[in-house]
């Protein structure tokens, strides 16, 4: 009699890249083949390899050694949407839902679940799945911090160390030369890269998107210290941040993307506004993506395998339309559905931010 085919599920990691992502792959597959006798299909660069059938077996061989690397061995993309596929018709540009096509090759391949590495679009379209009637499991993964029901997400703190110490070497230099040295950094909607990297490095200046700024204020700020002896300011800005009245600063659009708004400018406008107010020299610093590069810290290397293990476990449990969560020090899971209804924003009445303006920070309001 022929034995039972071997149990299976799919693991893709989408949207942008981010440090901690190889740590997620190789727990998933280890937890997974040593504990639960399951096979991980390594899903292609996002949901495109699971539109078109592009996956291999991943042993605990293939996953050795990739703890240390940035990045994802299994590429990613932040444009694939099964719901909103560009199509040509007759010349013309149009948007197809393909999700059919995703359900047939996971129903074709055997695979029970699809565990889904992302931040809040790719773990959006997980949802969307779900209700087409694939089993999904989430893993949060973000720089921005910005996804609700965990704690934190794996891959912050790598970008928060990278713009901290960006802070801290810009520091020198400023004082150095008496200079505005304004320093933009990632988080889309979400402050914390700008207030944690900002309180970590001692920014005189933090702008975030929660607290809209007044230029006057800032620059009010920055007289003051100079008044007393210290030529110099660091000005920490998050890329979403926006003046009080004004409106967001976006770089540039790229429809084809679930997250078409690309922001950026805000550093460049700031350190140009301060420096015609107050004649002090002024340079910007754009972090850009060397946030989003380069080897985890240990934090998320540990994150990252705390995750990936207990996606195994809820995939090999068939508990599934779950996102691994972390509350406190404990890995636990929460409702996909409900991880993804709202952004994880700062409040700008909570401790943390108090303790920032203790300290003598200034946010512009």
């Amino acid at each position: 009699m022929m034995g039972a085919h071997p149990r299976r599920v799919g693991l893709l990691t989408g949207g942008g890249d981010c440090p901690g992502l190889n740590a997620v792959i190789r727990a998933v597959v280890k937890a997974s083949t040593y504990h639960y006798g399951i096979e991980v299909y390594g899903i292609r660069d996002g949901f495109d390899g699971l539109m078109n059938d592009n996956m291999d077996l991943l042993t605990a061989d293939d996953v050795s050694g990739i703890l240390h690397r940035g990045g994802t061995i299994l590429g990613s993309s932040n444009r694939a949407n099964p719901f909103r596929v560009p199509v040509e018709v007759d010349g013309e540009k149009r948007y197809e839902d393909q999700s059919d096509q995703v359900v047939a090759v996971a129903r074709a391949r055997r695979l029970e679940a699809i565990i889904v590495v992302g931040g809040d679009g790719s773990l959006t379209i997980g949802a969307q799945l779900i209700e087409c009637g694939l089993p999904v499991i989430g893993v949060p993964k973000t720089i921005d911090n910005d996804l609700d029901s965990t704690d934190v997400t794996f891959g912050f703190d790598s970008a928060r160390a990278v713009a901290t110490d960006a802070v801290d070497r810009l520091h020198s230099t400023a004082e150095s030369h008496q200079r505005i040295m304004v320093v933009e950094v990632m988080g889309r909607y979400a402050g914390w890269i700008a207030l944690e990297a900002g309180m970590a490095g001692g920014g005189d200046v933090i702008l975030i998107p929660e607290i809209p700024f007044d230029l006057e204020k800032v620059a009010t700020a920055i007289e003051k210290r100079g008044q007393s002896g210290r030529r110099f300011s660091i000005v920490v800005v998050a890329e979403g941040a926006t003046p009080r009245g004004g409106q967001i600063f976006v770089d540039r659009r790229i429809e084809d993307s679930p997250e078409a708004i690309r922001l950026g400018g805000i550093g460049r406008w700031v350190a140009h506004e301060l420096e015609e107010r107050l004649q002090w020299e002024s340079r910007v610093t754009v972090l850009g993506h060397l946030q989003r590069g380069g080897s985890p810290t240990s934090f998320d290397r540990i994150l990252g395998t705390r995750f990936g293990v207990e996606a195994a476990r809820l995939a090999a449990e068939k508990l599934h339309g779950r996102m691994v969560s972390l509350r406190g020090t404990e890995v636990t899971s929460v409702p996909l559905a409900d991880a993804v209804a709202k952004p994880r924003r700062v409040d700008p009445s909570s401790a943390i931010v108090s303790a920032a303006r203790a300290v003598g920070t200034c946010f512009g309001d």
